[in-house]
């Protein structure tokens, strides 16, 4: 389960999406995020399908490596799932026992189920596609106009850089803990809840440990280099928009528009 996380992981390879400015995948990633919410009903969400199908061929990231990253939220997605289902007051569909299935609890339910698929595959794109310094470049370059009301851009986008690209390390340092332990007779699958959660003691503080002990050793490597912050730092490669920049902004505001038109569209029909 831990390896099937990819957030946080870069897929290498050579494509269009790869060799976009990160400031453009970045507004994508963003503004795809807020279309899932404003697009509503079937035609919405066939154009957001259809838009992000298109950015994974585009990126030539396997589609299975993708959906691996989906089983990491199962269990998120059937919560959110249920509760919409039998919680949500309306016309009623099934009972079962005290429990009802209601006509708007099933919508919600679906509508949330694939809000959520969509946005952990267009977030993940994001990441697969871009390296953490070019993530941590953009998301400065993005931000730099907060530097005039004294906000600490670089430090910002340096710890979101690093805790992105811990998030891998972490998740590996995790599997080499439970199976080390598990080796040694520890069960972490048997059992009611509370002993279940007693079982994770013995994996969350050697990992604890294992977490501080790197922050340690980054901190130290840091000063050790000299670093002060962002003050009077230059980039050895800044980011400049490029032709194919360009017309992927255009390739955004485009889908934005073909969304609100078709919803505005059905809703008139």
């Amino acid at each position: 389960m831990l390896r099937d996380i990819t957030l946080g992981q870069y897929y290498q390879t050579d494509s269009v999406i790869h060799r976009l400015d990160p400031r453009v995948k970045l507004t994508a990633t963003i503004a795809y995020i807020i279309s899932l919410f404003v697009f509503d009903g079937i035609a919405g969400y066939i154009v957001a399908a259809l838009f992000l199908t298109l950015v994974i061929k585009l990126s030539r990231v396997p589609f299975k490596f993708m959906v691996k990253g989906m089983k990491a939220i199962i269990f998120l997605l059937l919560i959110t799932v249920t509760f919409n289902m039998f919680l949500t007051p309306g016309e009623t569909l099934i009972t079962l026992w005290k429990l009802t299935i209601t006509k708007e609890g099933v919508k919600i339910a679906v509508t949330m189920a694939i809000r959520l698929v969509f946005l952990v595959i267009g977030s993940s794109v994001m990441t697969l596609t871009t390296t953490p310094n070019h993530l941590t470049d953009g998301m400065e370059k993005m931000m730099s106009p907060l530097k005039k009301i004294k906000v600490p851009v670089h430090e910002i986008a340096m710890m979101m850089s690093i805790a992105l690209r811990f998030i891998p390390i972490l998740l590996e340092e995790t599997d080499k803990i439970m199976k080390a332990q598990i080796a040694r007779g520890a069960d972490f699958e048997s059992g009611n809840l509370i002993k279940k959660a007693k079982s994770m003691v013995p994996l969350l503080v050697p990992l604890f440990i294992s977490a501080f002990r790197r922050a340690n050793d980054l901190a130290m490597a840091m000063e050790a280099r000299c670093y002060r912050g962002g003050e009077h730092r230059t980039k050895m490669k800044p980011l400049q928009y490029e032709r194919r920049d360009y017309i992927a902004y255009l390739v955004i505001i485009s889908y934005f528009i073909l969304g609100i038109a078709i919803r505005k569209i059905v809703g008139m029909i």
